[in-house]
């Protein structure tokens, strides 16, 4: 079997240098890496990861954590970032966990120790909690901004007010805010930002909190009907989807009747292409989290970087104005 030695011998380079070659080549001039590249090609040579990582006092292992798997909101969240971490040569983890009191930080503690960083999407816990985490390894927020760490957010704060804002422009008299889970940072963003939005323009019903689940939609029918809204804004996808299920069960037309905001792929797999929509790049920001948290992997950065991604708001035609019948059960 070739060895390291092999591929040091044939390239012409100590033991030491092929090895940084292989496993970190901004040390190594350029062309001695290609030099070493193509020995181990020629010679068949397949690098020890976990030899690598271990030299280096690493495992090799980044975590991902998120407070639920119900929102599938999250899902291109872990696929961008485990596209980033294998461009890095890191493997990716996911666990799932609330961290909304102490005990689920005690619990945390164990995964984050024994990995080397953490990229922590959506924490529902108190900022003292959640630093707690920080403190235990390197650690990125997604989706919650706290003094003193790094995070990356989706702006959807600002997407949902304009959102809500050109409702009221449109006509729009009577509007429902379906909110998110207990605890949820992003949902106070987004319940303040729609009311400043609005102001005194509309009567605005905000409902919640609520999990991000067909079920917890299904279940706030009534009350909208009830708000006299004709149009409403909620947290997730799902949600809102579950919404429009009960409101058509009830005869209710959506859209039509009652307009509820959705993603754009969702609204068009369910006949709906005239419903404004806000699209969220998951993908985008969960390569943006894993690739905040590699340099930090080395070492501390001297600043905290706290960036918002801007979030689309897909404004139809058709939604320009409202035209609503009385909703009815």
């Amino acid at each position: 079997m070739t060895t390291l030695a092999d591929v040091a011998a044939h390239a012409g380079v100590s033991k030491s240098t092929a090895s940084r070659a292989l496993s970190r080549p901004d040390l190594v001039a350029p062309d001695t890496v290609a030099r070493v590249r193509a020995a181990a090609e020629q010679l068949g040579f397949i690098p020890n990861r976990a030899a690598s990582h271990l030299a280096r006092g690493r495992s090799g292992i980044v975590a991902l954590v998120v407070p639920t798997l119900d929102n599938a909101f999250f899902t291109p969240i872990i696929a961008g970032a485990q596209a980033r971490a294998r461009e890095s040569d890191l493997q990716l983890t996911v666990a799932v966990h609330r961290l909304d009191d102490a005990d689920g930080l005690i619990e945390l503690e164990r995964l984050v120790r024994q990995v080397d960083g953490c990229v922590l999407v959506a924490p529902r816990g108190p900022d003292d909690i959640v630093r707690a985490v920080g403190a235990f390894g390197p650690t990125v927020l997604v989706d919650r901004e706290i003094d003193g760490m790094p995070s990356i957010v989706a702006d959807t704060a600002t997407a949902f007010a304009d959102l809500a804002g050109r409702l009221a422009d449109a006509g729009h008299r009577g509007i429902a805010y379906l909110g998110g889970p207990e605890g949820s940072w992003q949902d106070r963003q987004r319940t303040a930002a729609i009311a400043a939005a609005v102001g005194d323009r509309v009567t605005l019903t905000t409902l919640g909190p609520l999990p991000s689940t067909f079920a917890a939609g299904v279940a706030t029918a009534d009350a909208v009907i009830d708000s006299g809204a004709t149009a409403v804004v909620p947290y997730a996808t799902s949600i809102g989807l579950g919404l429009v299920f009960a409101l058509r069960s009830r005869g209710v037309a959506s859209p039509g009747d009652i307009l509820v905001s959705a993603e754009r792929l969702v609204a068009q797999a369910i006949g709906a292409d005239d419903v404004p929509a806000i699209d969220v790049d998951g993908d985008e920001l969960g390569r943006e989290a894993m690739a905040a948290l590699i340099p930090l992997l080395d070492a501390p950065l001297d600043t905290i970087a706290q960036r918002r991604l801007a979030v689309s708001v897909h404004w139809p035609a058709a939604a320009a104005r409202a035209e609503h019948a009385p909703a009815r059960r």
